[in-house]
């Protein structure tokens, strides 16, 4: 199975955010060229919230341009790659049978030569994410659309670019990041981040 990496994102800046941290890295965009991807993300990504985000088990963050649109017309405003806080924006989830949400934890994925990435779990929002799209209830509201997107370790460290193949190399087995994320709720988000 085969997607496309639309583009890849890193932190744009800082933004003053009224949560426990005082500042949010959320505010991600794509670069052009190639990104060095390491054990810990993207070079050039930070995460201001170092207790609830990154780290090996969170270091890349992706989400499927697909679902990406279909937010973009629940909300009736564009949802440009890394405006989810998203380190990746991948396209062929309908076309060539990649499916972020439907990766279960253990599925690897090779991006372009070298890289190679593994699912391990779905993202489960925060109140950030509600405040940086002026959202109500915005929480809820994602965990609902069953479209969570995936953090993924990094196996084998590389460089990434927009337009690099990405390819399924090992299928996980258990629940989908999809089936996971609705599973757990709006009652076990984190609020105060």
């Amino acid at each position: 199975m085969l997607g496309v990496l639309d583009a890849v994102c890193v932190v744009h800046q800082l933004v003053d955010d009224p949560g426990a941290v005082g500042v949010t890295a959320i505010d991600k965009r794509p670069v052009e060229g190639p990104v060095k991807v390491r054990t810990l993300g993207l070079h050039g990504d930070i995460q201001a919230d170092r207790k609830n985000h990154g780290g090996e088990e969170k270091a890349v963050y992706a989400y499927c341009a697909d679902d990406a649109d279909w937010w973009a017309q629940q909300l009736g405003s564009e949802v440009p790659p890394g405006h989810f806080g998203e380190n990746l924006r991948i396209s062929g989830a309908e076309e060539l049978g990649f499916d972020v949400d439907g990766a279960a934890a253990g599925e690897r994925w090779r991006i372009g030569e070298r890289v190679v990435l593994e699912v391990t779990r779905p993202r489960i929002p925060c109140a950030t994410f509600g405040r940086w799209l002026d959202q109500d209830r915005w929480v809820k509201r994602f965990l609902q659309g069953g479209r969570p997107g995936t953090y993924l370790r990094v196996v084998t460290p590389g460089e990434i670019r927009a337009g690099d193949a990405v390819e399924v190399i090992a299928v996980g087995d258990g629940p989908t990041m999809r089936d996971v994320a609705t599973a757990k709720g709006p009652g076990l988000a984190r609020p105060e981040e």
